[in-house]
């Protein structure tokens, strides 16, 4: 397999006749697999826009899209990949361990192996003790954790994570990205879109800056001091990309 991730000259607008707006133009990217990709932008960018394209919610004016060199439309497609939205809105009635029962089945994943492996997954993401609360009496993130578990039940190939650190406190977000090194160890290949730029400058091995729907840089976190010749951090460079674009 060429690459995990394939978008070439992908256009996507918005509205229609004189209200039309061009919310994504002319992207191009590829990731292979094992790579963690870090996708950065203000707000507005596009960021949320691309990944939504690239689930197949979303159908784009030209370009194309390839994920395992298929189309992101394509049934086994949907099997390799974990999602994690910015926001979920969950049933608050049920507790994590049904959430995740409920997806499981979804995914049709035989309750011999997804039992022991929903019980790893909350323990993962610092939940077992919570497992058979109800949610609607979680903290913003613990919510965003019943999410990222809920995005790894079906052992994906692909995570695509839309701000997964949102919400999260200093100790959950080291935990966060401690699990995201361990899954690249393991080969899965991620895509996250993230405004906290000191995660991305220290797990990412490519970012990719967005602007009003355009991609402004690709590059390594480790040769941006080599780029401006001084030391500058991830932080720095991005807001100094953005601010004179």
């Amino acid at each position: 397999m060429k690459n995990i991730i394939e978008i070439i000259n992908l256009n996507l607008f918005y509205g229609k006749g004189l209200q039309q707006k061009k919310a994504l133009r002319n992207i191009n990217l590829s990731l292979s697999k094992g790579q963690i990709c870090g996708f950065l932008g203000p707000n507005g960018a596009g960021k949320t826009t691309l990944i939504k394209t690239m689930l197949g919610l979303l159908s784009p004016r030209s370009g194309t899209i390839m994920l395992f060199e298929k189309k992101p439309t394509d049934a086994l497609t949907h099997q390799a990949i974990g999602y994690m939205p910015e926001t979920a809105n969950y049933y608050w009635y049920l507790t994590p361990k049904e959430l995740l029962v409920f997806y499981a089945k979804l995914f049709k994943i035989k309750p011999a192996i997804f039992l022991p492996r929903i019980d790893y997954l909350l323990e993962l993401v610092d939940l077992g003790e919570n497992k058979n609360k109800l949610m609607k009496t979680f903290s913003k993130g613990m919510l965003q954790k019943v999410s990222f578990a809920q995005c790894l039940i079906n052992d994906p190939q692909l995570l695509i994570l839309d701000e997964p650190t949102s919400g999260f406190d200093p100790i959950a977000r080291m935990n966060m990205r401690n699990i995201l090194l361990d899954l690249k160890t393991k080969g899965k290949t991620i895509f996250f879109s993230s405004h906290e730029l000191s995660e991305a400058e220290i797990i990412s091995d490519k970012v990719i800056i967005l602007k009003e729907g355009k991609i402004l840089k690709e590059t390594k976190p480790h040769e941006i001091m080599n780029e401006k010749g001084k030391a500058i951090n991830l932080e720095q460079y991005f807001f100094d990309l953005v601010k004179n674009e």
